[in-house]
């Protein structure tokens, strides 16, 4: 079956997920970006060299700077960061057709109200079906046909294999799942456990360390998904265990690049971690744990070491210090 597919956002994931859609060839695709400079140019020489340097997009793929270029869209897929898939619900809102099934691709928590992306969404945009895509992806693997899987989840589990069998392919493969909240969280949280295994690298702690943050991290992941209505066992998954090893151990991981900054004590400006999904999930997950009553202290350390209310000393010696108990 073939679907209508718009992608938002022409970043360095969106182009990728609209380049390997595109080359299932059944597929009728349109990036859509909000600059037309830069839209101009990709379909002029179909290479994104900012941000996918060398790798030659698909010459069916269709760009267009235009919001109502997603008219016709059965399928749109929001690839902006998540504190701007707000803005963009609200700009796209108006051009969305009646039936249209919105995916956002972003791994984090809103900031300001520390929604879901999905519950977000379903807010600015009532009447659509809602799902959500996360996993353990790079933009540049992605784009070059490297072997790459992902999960994709909506409510109704029919959704998400309508949506899973739209957008695999040949080195794309999505797994669906009906459990939204463990595949938001797990894409959430892995980025502050990744950031957390950045400061244990830059700060020279060793790889043992990085081992028991993995796994201890993945330990508050699940008790932090089952509090919020999730399936503890889905952060076991794509979306948890594999985007979480992925990320701590990948350079081409900004959050842990990130952390690294931190633990080699260099000063890390608000700009830097404002490109970082991490920086901005530690504090709202604090926050959320705090509230539910459950125990989450390597995020807490985390939030704690981006905020400058802890050093990185103090915060090995706490997690180090904390009363033993049973795995």
């Amino acid at each position: 079956m073939s679907e209508r597919i718009a992608v938002i956002g022409a970043g360095a994931f969106g182009t990728a997920l609209a380049a390997v859609i595109a080359l299932t060839e059944r597929n009728a695709v349109t990036l859509v970006g909000r600059d037309p400079q830069l839209i101009a140019d990709l379909r002029a020489e179909h290479l994104h060299d900012a941000v996918l340097p060398g790798i030659a997009l698909p010459e069916s793929l269709v760009f267009s700077a235009e919001p109502d270029a997603i008219a016709d869209a059965d399928i749109v897929l929001f690839a902006m960061p998540s504190q701007a898939q707000a803005d963009a619900a609200r700009q796209y809102r108006p051009y969305l057709a009646s039936n249209a099934i919105v995916v956002t691709c972003a791994k984090g928590i809103e900031r300001a109200t520390g929604n879901l992306l999905t519950d977000m969404l379903e807010r600015e945009i009532p009447g659509h079906r809602v799902a959500v895509l996360s996993g353990p992806g790079f933009a540049a693997d992605i784009a070059k046909g490297l072997p790459t899987a992902m999960a994709i989840a909506a409510v109704e589990i029919g959704v998400a294999e309508r949506l899973a069998n739209a957008i695999s392919g040949r080195t794309f493969r999505l797994y669906a799942s009906s459990d939204r909240i463990g595949v938001q969280l797990g894409g959430a949280l892995k980025n502050v456990l990744a950031i957390a295994c950045g400061i244990v690298e830059g700060a020279g702690i060793g790889d043992s360390a990085r081992a028991a943050l993995i796994a201890r991290g993945l330990a508050e992941m699940s008790r932090f998904v089952f509090a919020k209505g999730g399936q503890a066992d889905t952060v076991r998954g794509l979306s948890g265990l594999g985007d979480l090893v992925l990320t701590a151990t990948s350079h081409q991981s900004r959050n842990l690049r990130f952390g690294i900054a931190l633990g080699r004590g260099e000063t890390v400006d608000a700009a830097h971690g404002e490109l970082v999904e991490g920086a901005f999930a530690a504090a709202v997950a604090s926050r959320l744990a705090q509230s539910l009553g459950v125990s989450m202290p390597i995020t807490d350390a985390v939030s704690a070491i981006i905020e400058g209310k802890l050093g990185i000393a103090e915060a090995i010696d706490q997690l180090m210090t904390r009363p033993i108990t049973t795995e």
